[in-house]
């Protein structure tokens, strides 16, 4: 199933910003990093709740891509010189290292744009669409990611609490992968129930996978990584507050926690599957 959704969402990509316009080069740099590979985890959580739901896979598509849309803009902008100024993302260079920090600033920007250009393209009802728009907008901007980014730009010269590292990651990386689980129950036409759901969900698991990656920032291999390791050393991370050792069992509880809001769906054996895997990933 997840190797599925993986081809139907990578198959929608790449029909994605296949214009023949003048501006050919912005094209270029966003399709770059869209199509740069990737576990495609958030667009996989919403085709994974939309068929939960009972929805069509096929009409989830234009949401599925909005996700991974917003969420490649914000890597590419993350590896910006004036953010954290890295070289690879996914085993390869950077946006900026091949089209230089305006052409891939400007790259981010239209993607973030064409996100909403995506969920208002889906072919479902008006009223879905809209609170689309409104739990992908809450979520992105800057009650969400955006303030997440901000809180952890401040935080870099001091050590923070662990409410302050939490308040960071739950906006910073949690947001969006509660974006994608709801708008998942969204597409399908859900009921609030089962929306609140998957965002408790997402938000146990979105914990559990930043904790996750900071563990593999200190014990990771790079090669498997496609990133450098090693550059959260001194950063505000849940790695740095309780150690490894705790961080792991901190993994298993936050997965536990996620598995069990799935109580009231039938048949999330995948979801369940999938939240276990993350455990003990290593990319």
């Amino acid at each position: 199933m997840m190797q599925n959704y993986h081809d139907l969402i990578e198959a929608y990509l790449h029909e994605c910003f296949t214009e023949n316009q003048p501006q050919k080069i912005l094209f270029e740099s966003m399709r770059y990093s869209l199509l740069a590979g990737g576990k495609r985890l958030r667009p996989i959580f919403v085709l994974a709740f939309c068929e939960l739901c009972g929805g069509s896979t096929n009409s989830a598509l234009p949401f599925a891509a909005a996700i991974e849309m917003v969420h490649t803009y914000s890597l590419i902008h993350d590896d910006l010189p004036c953010m954290d100024n890295d070289d690879y993302r996914r085993g390869k260079l950077t946006n900026h290292k091949v089209y230089g920090e305006a052409t891939a600033f400007l790259a981010g920007d239209a993607l973030l744009t064409a996100a909403f250009g995506q969920l208002a393209s889906a072919d479902l009802p008006s009223e879905r669409i809209v609170e689309a728009v409104r739990v992908l907008s809450l979520c992105a901007g800057e009650l969400g990611m955006v303030g997440g980014q901000i809180l952890d730009m401040d935080a870099e010269q001091r050590v923070c609490t662990a409410q302050e590292v939490y308040d960071i990651q739950s906006r910073k990386t949690g947001a969006l992968i509660s974006a994608a689980c709801q708008l998942g129950v969204i597409a399908a036409g859900g009921t609030k129930a089962q929306q609140n759901a998957a965002a408790e969900y997402a938000g146990h698991l979105g914990l559990a996978f930043q904790i996750r990656d900071d563990i593999l920032d200190v014990v990771g291999d790079a090669d498997k990584l496609g990133k450098a390791t090693g550059v959260d050393e001194r950063k505000n991370t849940f790695v740095r507050l309780y150690g490894v050792e705790e961080c792991e069992k901190m993994v298993a509880g936050e997965t536990q926690k996620a598995i069990a809001a799935l109580d009231c769906f039938d048949n999330a054996d995948f979801l369940i599957s999938l939240a276990n895997r993350l455990i003990t990933r290593e990319s």
